[in-house]
């Protein structure tokens, strides 16, 4: 079933060949200059589309985003910066904006310079108001290694807005902000302020919960747009739908992780803060060792308590009240028989796998998501530039 954007936006997705003949470069628009937030990459190495982006919706506002798929225009040097700012000027000028409302990301490759030759081909066909409202095209468009696009939507109850969104993303993914890059589109008439709060607040549970590898990308962009079309809405059923819109795709992107064949859930509850809770259940979901257990499907609790355990900033985790559940089986302090062994093993074939932590300090939890560890993404990145 095909998802529309909400009113308000129109999209135009094409190839201008960047790498090959898929979709590479897409551009959301909306009606007029609208509320818009944006969170980012903490990275030192921050690509051009990072920065430039960040400049530009410093005030909440923004009126089209494009986005280049095959070619992360990172460690480029002053060219670098210089290109992606003649690709912001010339969508600019293609649709009639402002360039301070044009927002840019990039995705791909690290280390190579935009093939502006063939950029500036593509600019000159772009059409002055582009047409499109397919969220799934969008969704297509920003794909790199994903194996299928992802889009999510969700009505906002009490009105007639809708919240839509798509992200990108399999490897290198531990968001330090928000993740990957990541689209999302409002017709909610949301101010500005209010906006950039429920959003970021959304991340830090979502998008900021999701790990495939633990490497942080250089271009991590989530940005949110707001129409205003439809109207004032409640800001709790808004929250709400954004919410639901933006943990789909944390489900969708860790479960598409490179070479992937299950997704991981690991929830730490009990603990003394949200931070402890969250950094404990990272430190689970991205032990490799974890991570192939889960692949072989060996209930191998050991490696799970080692995670906890080398999260040694905090001197309240005591081992003798931690407690380690897969799926809802005990696993420690309760030892598991060989019969339960078996059947645990069998839960682990299976697509999902979820691991439970009650550290029994507080009343804080965190949930976090994640994949197995295959010699899949061994291949995928073994090969990835040649």
């Amino acid at each position: 079933m095909s998802v529309e954007l909400p009113r308000g936006f129109h999209e135009h997705v094409t190839n201008i060949g960047i790498k090959d003949t898929t979709t590479d470069f897409t551009i959301v628009i909306a009606d007029s200059v609208c509320a818009a937030a944006g969170v980012f990459t903490q990275s030192r190495f921050a690509g051009p589309s990072v920065i430039v982006s960040r400049e530009n919706v410093a005030d909440h506002s923004a009126r089209a985003v494009v986005v280049i798929s095959k070619n992360a225009n990172v460690a480029t040097g002053d060219i670098g910066m210089e290109n992606a700012r003649e690709v912001v000027a010339g969508v600019a000028t293609a649709l009639s904006c402002d360039v301070a409302d044009i927002l840019i990301a990039s995705t791909g490759v690290i280390g190579r310079h935009y093939p502006m030759d063939k950029i500036r081909a593509g600019l000159v066909t772009l059409p002055r108001s582009p047409k499109g409202t397919s969220a799934d095209e969008v969704a297509r468009g920003i794909m790199t290694t994903d194996t299928v696009p992802k889009v999510a939507q969700s009505p906002v109850v009490g009105s007639k807005a809708r919240v839509v969104g798509v992200a990108k993303g399999v490897g290198m993914i531990e968001p330090n902000m928000a993740t990957l890059i990541t689209l999302i589109f409002t017709d909610a008439d949301i101010s500005s302020p209010d906006l950039d709060r429920i959003f970021r607040r959304v991340i830090e549970h979502t998008f900021n919960c999701v790990s495939v590898d633990s490497d942080t990308s250089t271009s991590d962009t989530a940005l949110i747009f707001a129409s205003g079309v439809s109207g004032v809405v409640d800001l709790d059923a808004f929250e709400h739908a954004l919410y639901e819109v933006a943990l789909s795709l944390t489900k969708q992107v860790a479960r598409d992780g490179e070479g992937a064949e299950k997704l991981i859930e690991v929830h730490v509850d009990t603990a003394r803060d949200h931070e402890q809770a969250k950094t404990v259940a990272k430190s689970i979901v991205n032990s490799p060792l974890v991570k192939t257990a889960v692949h072989g499907a060996d209930p191998n609790w050991g490696r799970v308590a080692m995670a906890i355990g080398k999260c040694s900033q905090y001197l309240d985790i005591n081992q003798n009240t931690v407690v380690i559940r897969f799926g809802t089986q005990e696993v420690y302090p309760t030892r598991v028989g060989d019969a339960g062994l078996a059947a645990l093993s069998a839960y682990m074939r299976g697509a999902e796998v979820r691991i439970h932590v009650a550290l029994n300090i507080g009343i804080a939890s965190a949930t976090v998501w994640g994949c197995d560890l295959t010699a899949g993404y061994v291949r995928i990145n073994a090969d990835y530039t040649t």
